[in-house]
């Protein structure tokens, strides 16, 4: 049989542009006119599309806002009308239409997710109307608060991700003084897979690394965790560097979820005179150094980044770093980002010379670090025109003078 479309034309509710769309799913020709008449008779701004079976209905549902559903079709038993509309159209809320003798089947299918029943014969049209109201207003209360429930998984998972990506460092030496930053990339909520830490070592040395796993999203936050924790637990375990980096390696390589991926980092041991240091870099822009000289780079033998290549060749380099210095360790975030509307991106040179000219008198102040990260932050995103595409993780270590 062919459909039937019986639009109900009343002067829509002040509340509402137009009126509701509902889509009648009942094989009773005369139930069906019984439901028509009595929406009409009261005025519902409703638009009733009538089908007889399921089947019918697959093919008109889409822009329905409710839908009235009688259990006894002839192509569903009881609750699988339910069920199938649960499963694929779960944005339209359902009222059931259950006979007399069925009406516990009308509370049933509400616990398998219908917004409300009615019972054929018992129903006039106020309560027709009210119940297809509320059952859409059900629907939308339903569906934010499952909105609320995920925001707050996903702030409780950023929480969790943002203790172990973002330790607080393990450094009791009161003449070095840590500071870093981080920020998810495209203005996204949920952290990325950068990660950084910074441990003093109980024979006076201080290690400290950023890394960055290449990718974005929750995969790749657990991996950058996993490598943050073991590199801390190694370095704690009083473990020679190359060795530490050994573990992070194997560590990388059997959890990644994708043969592809790697992860690029820089490590610098500074030695207990805060004069010199070795540095590692495995795929990573190189570290700056801001002395009362200037600012510059630190330089080390390059190597493929983790994941990649020979597991135990880790090369570094000796780095002097003076009586009073800043060094300035960061992933690519901070320098990948364009300078104004054209495809040049910022590189470590760009970064240099922007560092130099946040530095207006040639070296920050002892305790000014804070300032000068947010400083040059500022500065990298202006260049961009707004905020980064990567995520950036900026750490800076600073030893001699006294901070304020």
């Amino acid at each position: 049989m062919v459909a039937r479309d019986a639009a109900l034309t009343r002067a829509p509710s002040p509340e509402r542009a137009g009126p509701t769309r509902v889509l009648l799913i009942e094989d009773d020709d005369g139930d069906a006119l019984l439901v028509e008449e009595l929406l009409i008779d009261v005025g519902a701004s409703v638009e009733l599309q009538h089908v007889r079976s399921l089947a019918e209905a697959k093919t008109v549902l889409p822009g329905a806002v409710c839908v009235l559903l009688d259990l006894g079709l002839p192509d569903t038993h009881e609750l699988d009308g339910v069920r199938w509309l649960q499963e694929h159209r779960p944005e339209v809320a359902v009222v059931v239409l259950t006979g007399l003798a069925d009406e516990y089947l009308g509370e049933v299918a509400v616990r398998a997710g219908a917004q409300d029943y009615l019972v054929k014969g018992q129903v006039d049209g106020q309560l027709l109307n009210r119940v297809i109201r509320y059952a859409i207003e059900r629907l939308r209360s339903e569906e934010v608060q499952r909105e609320l429930r995920e925001a707050r998984i996903y702030a409780e998972e950023n929480t969790r991700l943002e203790r172990g990506l973002l330790p607080s460092p393990l450094v009791s030496d009161p003449g070095l003084r840590v500071v870093s930053r981080y920020s998810p990339g495209g203005q996204r909520l949920l952290l990325g897979g950068d990660f950084f830490d910074v441990v003093e070592a109980a024979d006076g040395w201080v290690h400290a690394v950023v890394g960055d796993v290449c990718g974005h999203g929750p995969d790749e936050a657990a991996l950058g965790v996993s490598m943050r924790v073991a590199w801390r637990t190694m370095v704690l375990a009083a473990r020679p560097m190359a060795e530490v980096l050994t573990t992070l390696d194997q560590v990388f390589t059997h959890e990644r979820h994708k043969k592809a991926l790697f992860t690029t980092l820089t490590m610098l041991s500074v030695d207990p005179t805060r004069t010199t240091a070795r540095l590692y870099l495995a795929g990573h822009p190189p570290p700056l150094i801001i002395t009362p000289d200037g600012v510059g780079l630190l330089e080390a033998p390059l190597r493929p980044p983790v994941g990649i290549g020979d597991r135990e060749w880790w090369p570094s380099s000796e780095v002097s770093l003076g009586g009073r210095w800043s060094v300035l360790m960061y992933t690519d975030g901070l320098i990948e980002g364009r300078i104004g509307e054209g495809s040049t991106r910022l590189d470590v040179d760009g970064l240099v010379r922007l560092v130099e000219s946040a530095l207006p008198t040639g070296y920050p102040a002892p305790g000014a670090e804070e300032g000068l990260l947010d400083e040059v932050i500022d500065r990298v995103r202006a260049l961009n025109g707004g905020d980064l595409d990567d995520d950036l993780a900026v750490l800076a270590l600073a030893a001699g003078g006294q901070a304020r």
